[in-house]
């Protein structure tokens, strides 16, 4: 699975991680036997319908005009722009595949699943046995010094990430060296053979300037990439920094000669020539900036109260400020309230259960969220990956292979969640809750839970923001009828995201993206391994043995009728375990934005929107800036 660019927030109290767009090698794989070729575009769900070279994507205007400004909120504050490493908080853009400084071996697309294109790499290959890939870098390839970008920073870059990246410590475990052969190529080799992923994930390795991170700042002092740094780094990507603030502002620039612009991935995106992005204190804040104009040019609403009802300020009522709602066709995440398993109370899975049936959705969505939203189910949520019914056929043949290691209600139930939809619905959820929780060994004493010590069942949510209150002050209020002691601790966004790298939480909310074909990312969700390391992506800290079981059969799959199968038999025994108290979903992508863009008639469906393909125009851009100048 390739893991997507993009940052899923998941509501107020969802942490700042990237989550998958995954793809795993099964779409186009070369008939066994037939001789390794280049290609330059890989398909891994189902071939793309662009082929292997195009001028640019069918939904962009490639002679939209360039230049203007943009003006974003970002929230909290930053004191780093590398994004690599675990220490430091990383300012606007800047992300562990690069953002708009870096660019990589090859882009995902954005308007298909499964799809990437050649960017830094002009072509790639592999043998038959998946044992290696290889990387042909395009000669153009430049850094924004002019140097070119040579294998060997590729080699440095794969052994850097590898070493100090846990994200890329677990994506890349099974790639063994980086290699350059020559004739700018690099040879990736594998521990393994068979698993159809690895040569294909390679193209989201993003490349650093090796002969910049090894030399010395203006002050002559050595460069260390394992640490923060607040000096703006050289890069390849489409914008560089420009000027910043620390921890209050950065602008970007666009690359005036970026080597990649008229790339198909790039052709007629990236127009506008600086994006300013300004740091609020909260989201609170961020709203009342949008609406007075000048702060935030356009936002992705995750508020369902104020899309329905907040849109009511003098720019929207003129039409200064647009919402429009964007289908988006790629499954959903599971946005859930996730338990920290290395918390005592949450390592019995009757409790996980017990807590799932407290948790009253329907309620929140009639009374908070105007009906806008919809339960989630799986964790592939949207796709033909989620499990459904009872397992048969191949499912349930993997599933038998850890029939001792799940729970039985894997193989007799459907999974369903509880549903609160009568009067008498929370009385009969919360009475099932209350007898699972005494099953655990948590008796009523007066109005408290407590175990076998006397001590009270306590649950501390962890949030960032004011707004957290709204989505788990309900289920806390359902917590405390059982005799739990739940609360609410709000922290800044640096503690926020610093605890939430050390685990250092009871509850969090959080989104896990999936795509139509994961794999090796999985191992940085739901395995053993990753349950102890900082930064990596199982908050739960599952360690699970059946779970790393088919986390790895998942890798290995031999074709998309046998990852379908691998995929349902994971997400099965993710959701009987409880693990998390899985929330809701929009079906579609709500976007506001102030009337100063030019946009394409029509915007990728399958992730709903591509900001990049904006375009400032420049009449509508006077227009504003004139009225809201003189208003003020």
């Amino acid at each position: 699975m390739k893991i997507a660019r993009r940052t899923f927030l998941g509501g107020s109290l969802a942490t700042l991680l990237p989550v998958p767009a995954s793809l795993t090698a099964l779409g186009v794989a070369r008939a066994q036997g037939e001789t390794a070729e280049w290609r330059s575009s890989s398909s891994l769900v189902r071939p793309s319908k662009y082929g292997d070279t195009f001028a640019h994507y069918d939904y962009v205007n490639p002679n939209a005009p360039k230049g203007g400004e943009t003006s974003s909120v970002a929230i909290g504050t930053y004191d780093s722009f590398n994004p690599f490493i675990v220490r430091g908080t990383p300012g606007a853009r800047l992300t562990y595949f690069g953002g708009d400084l870096y660019d990589t071996l090859m882009k995902q697309a954005t308007d298909e699943p499964g799809v990437s294109h050649a960017l830094i790499a002009e072509a790639f290959k592999f043998p038959d046995d998946y044992s290696s890939a290889t990387y042909r870098l395009d000669p153009k390839a430049r850094w924004h010094d002019g140097k070119p970008i040579t294998a060997e920073d590729v080699v440095w870059s794969f052994q850097f990430l590898k070493a100090n990246s846990p994200l890329y410590t677990r994506y890349f475990a099974n790639v063994t060296e980086a290699a350059a052969n020559g004739d700018g190529e690099v040879e990736f080799r594998f521990n393994q053979k068979g698993n159809r992923e690895l040569p294909h994930i390679m193209g989201d390795l993003v490349v650093l300037p090796k002969h910049w991170w090894e030399g010395a700042d203006a002050s002559g002092k050595k460069r260390d990439a394992t640490a923060p740094t607040l000096e703006p780094p050289l890069g390849s990507g489409p914008y560089r920094i420009t000027t910043f603030r620390a921890g209050s502002e950065i602008v970007w620039e666009r690359v005036k000669d970026y080597w990649a612009a008229e790339l198909g991935v790039n052709a007629g995106r990236n127009n506008v020539d600086r994006k300013k992005y300004i740091y609020f204190r909260d989201e609170n804040a961020a709203w009342e900036a949008f609406t007075k104009g000048g702060y935030d040019d356009f936002r992705v609403e995750n508020s369902s109260r104020r899309w329905a009802t907040g849109y009511d300020f003098p720019a929207f009522k003129e039409g200064d400020v647009i919402k429009h709602e964007y289908p988006v066709t790629a499954g959903k995440p599971m946005q859930c309230f996730v338990m920290n398993m290395r918390r005592a109370q949450f390592q019995d899975r009757r409790v996980r259960e017990a807590l799932t049936w407290a948790f009253d959705f329907e309620d929140m969505n009639r009374t908070l969220f105007y009906n806008s939203y919809k339960r989630t189910q799986s964790y592939f949520q949207g796709t033909e990956l989620a499990s459904r019914g009872l397992p048969e056929g191949k499912e349930l043949e993997i599933l038998n292979t850890v029939k001792d290691q799940v729970p039985p209600e894997v193989f007799t139930k459907a999974f369903t969640l509880p549903v609160y939809d009568t009067p008498q619905s929370e009385r009969t959820n919360l009475r099932q809750a209350s007898d699972l929780l005494k099953q655990a060994g948590w008796q009523p004493k007066g109005r408290a839970l407590v175990n076998g010590k006397g001590e009270q069942f306590t649950i501390v949510f962890l949030g960032r923001d004011s707004s957290d209150e709204r989505i788990a002050g309900p289920f806390i209020n359902n917590l405390r009828k059982l005799g739990i002691n739940a609360s609410l601790r709000i922290v800044d966004v640096s503690q926020y995201i610093n605890r939430v790298r050390a685990f250092d939480f009871d509850i969090v909310t959080t989104g896990f993206q999936q795509s139509e074909s994961p794999g090796n990312e999985q191992r940085d969700f739901w395995s053993s391994a990753a349950a102890d390391a900082p930064g990596s992506r199982n908050l739960m800290g599952i360690k699970n043995p059946a779970v790393d079981k088919l986390v790895d059969r998942v890798i290995f799959t031999k074709d998309r009728d046998d990852l379908v199968a691998a995929t349902r038999a994971l997400d099965r025994v993710l959701l009987w375990n409880y693990y998390v108290v899985p929330q809701w979903y929009s079906p579609g992508l709500r976007i506001a934005y102030w009337n100063k863009f030019g946009i394409p008639e029509k915007q990728p469906g399958y992730t709903g929107v591509d900001f990049d393909s904006w375009w400032i125009d420049e009449d509508k851009a006077a227009a504003l800036a004139k009225k809201y100048k003189s208003q003020n």
